[in-house]
């Protein structure tokens, strides 16, 4: 019989290597997927024990098939009767095309015709389908005028073997697939470690094989191990099979493998070895510890913490050594210590002789390791490009190396030659004395310099802080082009006490090699705690794209405020800080942006100031509502926050009642501005004071199809904020697209006014950017003033005064762009005919219910 097994690309020379190793024959390494012939017996072995192959077949026919009729005799002749089981359902699924077949679910409808055609006319019945469980799985395969189609013998995927518990503990986390896992492993060579006859040595001092897994992430490895160890048969727990379907299933020879399955592992019970398992990030060793007990194999791992000579101690005397990690999921901020550790690892002397396998995304293991690896093989877990890398012991390193640079290297095999070539000696560790008596080793020598600026920074940082009684400031702005990043540092209050880093790295531009900029980040991460005194749970990575897409306050990722995030908002604890004798929650985990602007220090400030000489104020575009909580305390009698999000309604609430501020006087409305303010225009409510600080772009889904951008849609923003001010009222105005200009002249037909205060509003923490925000006072004058205040020609006033005394003659306007049309929803905003006559008053301000 013809028999392949499937797999994803990169592991095909390790399946093939598998295969042989199960005694199978005539086995072929080919893209995706490893051949081998043999009779029935072989194909179940496959099914068996292969951990690395996704599914297997077997071949019932190759044809050929240049159009559809040709495919459909082809499939005719084949002996479905003898083939498939009487009664079981049936499924086919196709890939590729031939010049003539090009639409694969057609080839496979023709291909189940003419199964169920000739089932038909030997057995007087068709067979069933059923696409979602069936119990005959066929593939049909076409390539240039040719076909194959095959039967799999695998049922699910063959990697579907996790333990019924731990895959419920693993809900939602990420967990190595086996496969993956299995592959890792295999670089190591971990089954003949676990194999390895223990000496009478061995005995007397205790030493075992062992397996370091230094980055355990959801236990996907250690699970992978276990099995290994115990020598459990991959395909032993499963309880539905492919196969089961074919007529040619043999149930006694099934369950014959299955007993010397069963025999193997009791044989094995007696074997010893360790697996040692830590994580740099406490929530990923949880779940693999969780994982682990679920899955019953807590007596087989010791967890222990990430530190290399507690590692080492667990470890104790060792028969043999390996070192795994899976550093795909682990979280940037802790990137470096998980490096630094695998690299420790593998230069302690008591691991000499362990060779190290790494499953990364960023290719900077080797810079960690300080040795280029011996292989390479790039895999797609979750549809992600990664890889895997392999690095020999040490001692093996040191042997190769020695070898390649004897007097005798003339005499050496080309093979000698070759390998001592692929291994080269680690280069000395690169380390950096921050003056606390522990070397920092750093993946790049030139970061001392940006250590170096950053202390200079800090120092001069804290002396400011401390005198204009700042907590909470920026220490570093990309000084260096080569270190391009923002370092933000904060202080909390005495209610909860403590100091945290949120370190934002800038998009590096194309020209720079990513995996130098990455390797840069991580050394950032690793220096700015030891400098700036913060424990490394208290640093927060970002990544900052200069982007137009998503929104201003968009997700860092899942964190911890997934599900139910709005209802835990207002009780949820969080770290206080202070800023201008104020309180205010903040959230590292969640957001890209924590919950205050530390650039709007200063014009928080001024909205205080402002509000001193002000009765009733606005906020727009809130956010979480910290120049609210500065209006309250300048003494405004009248607030209202308006904000789409309910979480970030939620979230001003709760720093308004931080700081004091409750009462109905206090209003929070979520809605979308534009189409509040349109609503706002009809009623006579109006504002002394307004605050409005709106994104760079939104698309979010709750604006219906309009989408924000404030350098296309800011007149039409300012414009209708001016109608909302009282008599001898201002808004403040601010955004952070770098290259904004408004637009005077547009504004100033409109009435609008604007002066810059951009200058003034830039704290000093901040100075080195000043463009990080604009910021401008908006005053409505008569609109002949205003124009004349920004350069028109009296012609020009004279005829925009015509116009508005008299419509008609005003000049076609163009069509209004398809973005504005999909957001007018009418002056009332909801589409309906303003009332005539005189404004409504409207003392309740939502046009929609908080909430709702």
């Amino acid at each position: 019989m013809e028999f392949y097994a499937s797999c994803p690309e990169g592991f095909e020379s390790a399946l093939a290597d598998e295969l042989k190793r199960l005694g199978l024959s005539h086995v072929r390494r080919l893209k995706g997927r490893a051949a081998f012939e043999g009779e029935l017996e072989e194909g179940y072995r496959a099914c068996l024990w292969s951990r690395l192959a996704s599914r297997v077949f077997v071949v019932l026919g190759r044809f050929e098939a240049q159009n559809a009729d040709e495919l459909y005799d082809s499939v005719y002749d084949i002996a479905w009767e003898s083939i498939v089981r009487p009664g079981a359902t049936i499924a086919i699924t196709a890939r590729g095309v031939t010049e003539q077949l090009r639409n694969t679910r057609f080839s496979a409808l023709r291909a189940k015709d003419a199964l169920c055609d000739r089932l038909a006319e030997t057995t007087g019945r068709r067979a069933d389908v059923d696409a979602a469980d069936p119990d005959v799985h066929l593939l049909l395969s076409l390539r240039q005028r040719r076909a194959s189609i095959s039967l799999d013998l695998s049922g699910d995927p063959l990697f579907k073997r996790l333990p019924p518990a731990a895959t419920r503990a693993g809900e939602g986390t990420h967990v190595l697939r086996p496969d993956y896992a299995a592959l890792v492993l295999a670089q190591v060579d971990w089954t003949a470690l676990c194999e390895r006859k223990l000496t009478a040595d061995d005995y007397e001092n205790e030493a075992l094989p062992t397996l370091i897994d230094a980055s355990c992430a959801g236990g996907g490895l250690l699970l992978e191990a276990v099995n290994i160890l115990t020598d459990r048969a991959p395909g032993a727990a499963r309880e539905r099979w492919g196969f089961e379907g074919w007529q040619l299933h043999d149930a006694a020879l099934w369950e014959q493998l299955l007993a010397e399955a069963r025999e193997r592992e009791t044989a094995t019970r007696e074997r010893q070895a360790r697996i040692v398992a830590v994580d740099v990030d406490p929530a990923a060793r949880k779940t693999a510890e969780r994982m682990v007990k679920c899955a019953g194999y807590k007596r087989f791992v010791d967890f222990c913490a990430a530190k290399p000579a507690t590692v080492l101690d667990h470890a104790d005397a060792v028969a043999g050594a390996a070192v795994v990690a899976d550093t795909t999921e682990t979280p940037l901020s802790l990137m470096h210590d998980a490096m630094t550790l695998v690299g420790e690892l593998r230069h302690a002397p008591e691991l000499a002789a362990a060779p190290v396998a790494a499953l990364t995304r960023d290719g900077l293991m080797a810079r960690a390791l300080h040795a280029e690896p011996a292989r390479s093989i790039a895999v797609m877990p979750n549809n992600e490009e990664a890889t895997i890398e392999v690095w020999p012991s040490l001692d093996h390193a040191a042997a190769a190396f020695e070898a390649a640079t004897s007097a005798d290297v003339e005499e050496q095999t080309a093979d000698a030659q070759d390998e001592a070539a692929d291994t080269p000696m680690p280069e000395p560790a690169a380390t950096l004395d921050l003056g606390d008596g522990k070397p920092l080793p750093v993946l790049i020598p030139e970061s001392e310099q940006f250590a170096n600026r950053l202390r200079k920074n800090a120092r001069l940082r804290r002396k400011w802080a401390k005198r204009e009684g700042v907590s909470c400031y920026r220490v570093y702005d990309a000084d260096l082009p080569d270190y391009s990043a923002a370092i933000d540092l904060y202080e909390g209050c005495p209610q909860t006490p403590g100091r945290w880093l949120v370190i934002a790295e800038y998009a590096a531009p194309k020209t720079i090699d990513p995996a130098l900029a990455q390797a840069r980040m991580l050394d950032i991460l690793a220096i700015a705690p030891r400098i700036l005194d913060v424990p490394a749970e208290h640093v927060h990575a970002k990544a900052r794209m200069r982007s137009r897409g998503g929104s201003q306050y968009g997700k860092q990722g899942a964190g911890k405020g997934g599900s139910g995030e709005r209802a835990n908002i207002a009780r949820r604890r969080l770290p206080l800080i202070e800023e201008g004798g104020l309180t205010f929650a903040v959230n590292f985990d969640d957001y890209l942006d924590v919950g205050i602007f530390l650039d709007h220090r200063v014009t928080r400030n001024l909205v205080r100031e402002h509000a001193k000489q002000a009765r009733r104020f606005l906020n727009l575009f809130a956010y979480t509502g910290t120049a609210t909580c500065y209006a309250a305390d300048g003494g405004v009698e009248e607030t209202v926050t308006v904000d789409l999000s309910n979480t970030y309604l939620d979230w001003a609430e709760r720093n308004m009642r931080q700081n004091g501020f409750v009462g109905p006087q206090h209003h929070f409305v979520r809605d979308d501005v534009l189409a509040w303010i349109r609503d706002q225009r009809q009623t006579r409510n109006r504002w002394d004071l307004i605050f409005v600080d709106p994104p760079t772009f939104s698309n979010s889904s709750k604006m219906g199809r309009r989408t924000w951008d404030v350098q296309r849609d800011h007149v039409e923003l300012l414009a209708g904020v001016s109608r909302l001010l009282a008599q001898g009222g201002h808004a403040i105005f601010s955004c952070n697209l770098r290259g904004f200009r408004p637009e005077t002249r547009k504004l100033a037909r409109a009435g609008v006014v604007l002066e810059d205060i951009t200058a003034q509003t830039i704290p000093e923490d901040f100075a080195r950017n000043q463009k990080v925000h604009h910021c401008y006072i908006v005053r409505r004058l008569p609109i002949e003033d205003a124009m004349a205040e920004v350069g028109f020609s009296a012609e020009e006033i004279a005829e925009r005064t015509e116009e508005l005394r008299n419509p008609e003659a005003r000049k076609p306007r163009t069509a209004v762009p398809a973005h504005a049309q999909a957001g007018d929803r009418g002056p009332r905003g909801d589409g309906k005919p303003t009332c005539a006559g005189k404004p409504k008053k409207k003392k309740f301000y939502a046009s929609k219910p908080k909430g709702k």
